[in-house]
């Protein structure tokens, strides 16, 4: 059940982001970094179509640095949410700088073969997982929560108007100086993004509780996911939409090579082509948002997209492939967008950064698999078999919004309440458990519809929290008295539940508490259980001699 202070988040200007001098400085400094990497992106791909014969080799550049994301962000969303984003962002970066290094050094000595490629991509993209969620779960944290959908459509269109300039640019450094002068300049523009986050700070509410097991964060994010119902719906969306999507972009080399028999330039152009519908969808988001839903939106995303793939496969004109693949741009930046401000803003804070992980890690992992098998597609049949069977699954993508939709951006209090454990006349330390939870109502018969249906949400708001074994009851001798109860397997599992419960989350409470029918608040219980199983050692009183 939402809360009742739910509204549909108010609009920020697109530029209001831009106040803000920590996000003006890390956002500039990752466009530096992004057109160094797309420098790079061109080159690679070029550089793998020439030496190698295989279209399934080609195909994979794009698998290769999308796959660890996939295999590590959910390892790097907790990681994210229990130690310094900040200096996790920095550690991403410069994982990242040293795979860019080390690949202008293998292609200055002349030893790159597709699979030191393949892994140098591959530990590009260690960085980027280890990078993105820290980066995107951050924004939450420098910006105010109506800023944050303005702020993600601008890191969308920054990347995508990096996107319109760098691949004509690695296009015309690797056709004028070669890929060793390319590798060099992605190697220097990773220096922006470690300068500017060494330099800035920025405040987060940190947790009084001591930090969790990475095994322990890992489960607790996941079940989080797992009965959030908004957000596993949006991860569907994007795992589908990635899955087909990224054909456009796995096999536009091939396309390039093949079909319109051009070079590294052509290649560069159709790639700024994308960008520039990226850029265009990115500035009317605003209004699109205005003039249709949310899930609508993503869906028509899809559809455009759709378009694209069939048009690419059946042209040979490079204007056409241009214009078509500025379609399949917007419809990219409109679904990514859309689907990225849905899962924050869905998020608490506490848990913001694992949830984007898995989104990340879903829908690369989504991009990993389409790049293999459209790639295997264009290999043992035909590149148009290949573009033509991804357009068809874009609209079924498109149809899917029926069955996963994206939900309305709406503003809630995702902030983490104040919570001040009770008094107890027992000592406990931070591993004593099971603690068992029972909370008494006392509802009159007209209000029992009302009571079972806050319960509901009650049950899950505590349950994706961390409460166990969460169950109703109801008293057969005074039927009016009703109790909720839950565990948690130790006191410090007990503390964590109540930190992470939100000021939305707590409203439940308060509705409950209006509908108690009693001088007294509902009478709380906590307990801890002990088992009642025979000793392992044998008792000294009966089984010792006595002293003589």
């Amino acid at each position: 059940m939402q809360s009742e202070k739910n509204t549909h988040l108010p609009a920020s200007t697109t530029l209001a982001p831009f106040r803000n001098r920590v996000f003006r400085s890390i956002w500039i400094a990752t466009q530096i970094s992004s057109l160094g990497w797309l420098v790079q992106t061109v080159a690679i791909s070029w550089l793998m179509a020439t030496i190698s014969a295989s279209d399934l080799m080609v195909a994979l550049v794009q698998a290769a640095s999308t796959l660890p994301v996939f295999l590590l962000s959910i390892l790097a969303g907790a990681i994210a949410d229990n130690f310094s984003r900040r200096w996790v962002m920095f550690a991403g970066h410069c994982l990242i700088a040293l795979a860019s290094t080390t690949l202008m050094i293998s292609v200055g000595l002349g030893f790159a073969g597709p699979w030191l490629i393949l892994g140098l991509g591959f530990l590009a993209g260690c960085g980027f997982a280890l990078n993105d969620p820290a980066w995107h779960a951050s924004v939450g944290d420098i910006l105010h929560k109506r800023d944050i959908p303005a702020a993600v459509t601008l890191m969308s269109v920054g990347y995508n108007i990096v996107r319109s300039l760098g691949p004509a640019l690695g296009g015309m450094v690797l056709a004028f100086f070669g890929p060793l002068a390319a590798f060099a300049l992605a190697a220097l523009s990773d220096l922006a993004p470690l300068t500017a986050i060494w330099r800035t700070r920025w405040d987060v509410r940190t947790s009084p509780l001591p930090r969790e097991r990475m095994t322990m964060a890992i489960h607790d994010g996941v079940r989080f996911t797992v009965m959030s119902l908004e957000i596993r719906a949006a991860i569907a969306r994007a795992t589908l939409f990635g899955l087909a999507s990224i054909s456009i972009l796995a096999l536009l080399p091939l396309l390039v090579r093949d079909q319109l028999k051009s070079g590294p330039i052509i290649y560069g152009i159709l790639l700024a082509g994308f960008g520039m519908g990226a850029f265009i969808a990115g500035m009317s988001n605003s209004f699109l948002r205005r003039v249709t839903s949310q899930n609508r939106l993503v869906s028509f995303a899809s559809v455009a997209c759709a378009a694209c793939c069939l048009s690419l496969a059946l042209t040979s004109s490079i204007p056409v492939a241009a214009i078509s693949l500025a379609l399949g741009g917007a419809g990219w930046l409109i679904t990514w967008t859309g689907i990225d401000v849905s899962v924050q803003l869905a998020s608490p804070r506490w848990v913001v950064g694992r949830t984007l992980s898995i989104y990340y890690a879903l829908s690369a992992g989504g991009m990993a698999a389409g790049s293999w098998i459209w790639g295997t597609v264009a290999q043992n049949y035909s590149l148009g078999w290949a573009l033509e069977g991804a357009a068809g699954a874009l609209l079924l993508v498109a149809a899917a919004g029926i069955l996963f939709p994206v939900g309305p951006w709406e503003e809630t209090d995702q902030e983490s309440s104040d919570f001040r454990p009770p008094e107890l006349a027992l000592e406990l330390k931070p591993r004593s458990g099971p603690i068992v939870v029972k909370v008494e109502y006392r509802i009159s018969e007209e209000d029992i519809e009302t009571f079972l249906g806050y319960m509901r949400a009650r049950r899950h708001v505590q349950s994706r929290a961390g409460a166990r074994n969460w169950t109703l009851q109801r008293n057969l001798q005074t039927p009016s008295i009703w109790t909720e109860t839950f565990r948690t397997p130790t006191w410090m599992d007990f503390l964590r539940l109540n930190h992470r419960l939100t000021a939305a989350d707590k409203e439940i409470g308060d509705h409950l508490l209006s509908l108690h029918d009693g001088e007294r608040p509902p009478h709380t219980v906590l307990s801890i259980e002990r088992t009642t199983e025979a000793a392992r050692t044998r008792s000294p009183t009966l089984f010792s001699r006595p002293p003589r």
